[in-house]
């Protein structure tokens, strides 16, 4: 690790306010002239997230990342910052920077947080694109890991050296960019007890790993869902047998395993079926559920690559669960929903002979409502899944990992006020508030460790940025505003 201070002796001391126009100007400089050159760079290394690279410290991605970015943060010579690339033993590394408070009486923190861990590549990118190839087109950078959520760590030190520029008071300002994220920050904890007391009081957290209802307004996030995940497996075999010779006599792993989902989800709706799955959507997230439904409208649906062909000379699309603006917004924030994201068991379309297998296996991933223990979760799960199995088959669920989600506390009027001012002033419009169907477990520790803090969970995963997905963008004008935004609402903390 290294350590990188900056003296403050020859800054200015700050005396005014942000200008609105200023600041958006310097924000875009810096994005055009070196936060876009290095994000191109950071694209092309595959530093995926250590649940889907197990050698990920012999690879050396994740500490290429990491040192690019900590050599850019110490070139930008923002006064008073000391920057830290942070290890524990067997841990994926940290980033952590802290800026001095300009203001004498600031007591409080602001703590800003990413990461720079990525999903794996995935298929389905056009042809022109890749995940690990860089490619602007129409103001969006194309690439794995850009959006979720490289620009961070950037975007971070571009809103603090805004402030420095125009000699605006600031509080206290910690960084902490981590490198676990997509596997649910289980290295996360250790570093924020390891880092706790130079963290200090946090007043204020700058999130930017979340997403954004459209492109033209800003948006905070104010709830996500937790998960709970692991590998349900179904064996009735040693090894495969001829499938004339057993089928019929055998039962299919396949089926076994339908009938142990349904005893969780039903198939017909998408329904969970255990009530302590659910929980009450609270009043406050239900009225701002209604203004943004009715702000976004049918776009919280169509946004969506929906699988489509020709019938009779006309393009039949695939449906949602619900064209219902609210349902859809909620369905995807407030409700419990399973998913299958892997598959083993399974020969190849091309090897696939007449033989049946001898086991199927399924990674599920269950989110959850804010509200409900994601620990407790994995626990129902399991025994849900693993009792009474159908024909005495061996049935497991093994690897389970959870998170906890969050749902936002209370807003200040401070803050309601700044977001507003902030939003109306760059974009034109006043801020929106969306739930999030993802998981950020950083969100849920630091409202349990800073309960008096707010939250400014936003990010620039907007309509068709596809993170996780094919063809992950990063919608550069976009970034440049809310990279302006940050700068501003931080000047507008009473610290």
């Amino acid at each position: 690790s290294f350590r990188q201070t900056r003296p403050t002796m020859n800054a200015r001391i700050p005396t005014r306010a942000l200008n609105t126009t200023q600041v958006l100007t310097e924000v875009s400089g810096a994005w055009d002239a070196s936060i876009v050159p290095q994000l191109q760079d950071y694209i092309r290394v595959p530093a995926k997230s250590p649940m889907f690279d197990a050698d990920w410290a012999s690879h050396g991605y994740i500490d290429t990342v990491v040192r690019n970015t900590a050599a850019w943060i110490e070139a930008q010579k923002v006064a008073g910052l000391t920057l830290e690339v942070v290890r524990l033993e067997g841990r994926t590394p940290v980033l952590f920077f802290e800026i001095a408070a300009t203001q004498a009486a600031s007591s409080q923190t602001v703590l800003m947080y990413g990461h720079l861990d990525k999903q794996p590549e995935f298929s389905g990118w056009r042809n022109d694109l890749g995940p690990w190839t860089p490619k602007i087109e129409e103001g969006k950078l194309y690439g794995r890991g850009g959006a979720d959520d490289g620009y961070a760590a950037y975007a971070a030190i571009a809103a603090v050296q805004a402030l420095k520029t125009q000699n605006t008071p600031h509080p206290r300002i910690v960084g902490l960019i981590e490198t676990c994220e997509e596997s649910g920050s289980y290295d996360l904890l250790p570093y924020i007890d390891a880092l706790r007391e130079r963290m200090g009081d946090v007043g204020l957290v700058v999130c930017l790993d979340s997403g954004a209802g459209n492109y033209d307004q800003l948006w905070l996030t104010n709830s996500l869902r937790g998960m709970a995940s692991g590998v349900l497996k179904v064996e009735i075999l040693t090894e495969g047998v001829h499938s004339g010779d057993a089928s019929g006599l055998v039962p299919s792993s396949f089926r076994i395993m339908r009938q142990v989902l349904d005893r969780l989800e039903d198939s017909a709706t998408g329904r969970l079926l255990p009530a302590s799955f659910h929980c009450e959507v609270p009043a406050a997230r239900l009225a701002e559920a209604r203004a943004t439904a009715a702000i976004l409208g049918e776009e919280l649906y169509r946004r969506f690559p929906w699988a489509h062909y020709d019938c009779g000379g006309s393009t039949t699309f695939a449906l949602p669960t619900t064209t219902d603006p609210l349902e859809a917004l909620l369905n995807r924030t407030w409700k419990p929903t399973l998913s299958v994201t892997g598959a083993d068991g399974f020969p190849d379309l091309k090897n696939a002979g007449n033989v049946l297998r001898p086991y199927t296996a399924f990674k599920l991933s269950l989110r959850l409502p804010p509200l409900v223990d994601a620990a407790v979760a994995v626990q129902q799960l399991k025994a849900l899944l693993e009792d009474n199995a159908p024909y005495q088959a061996r049935v497991t669920f093994e690897g389970a990992a959870s998170a906890t989600g969050w749902n936002a506390p209370e807003t200040a009027p401070w803050f309601a006020q700044a977001v507003d001012a902030v939003s109306t002033a760059h974009f034109g419009a006043p801020c929106g508030h969306i739930g999030q169907g993802g998981t950020i477990p950083l969100m849920n520790m630091l409202s349990l460790g800073f309960p008096r803090a707010q939250m400014m969970v936003c990010g620039v995963l907007g309509p068709k940025s596809n993170a996780h997905g094919p063809n992950e963008f990063l919608h550069i004008p976009y970034a440049k505003k809310l990279t302006a935004a940050v700068a501003q609402v931080i000047s507008h903390f009473p610290g």
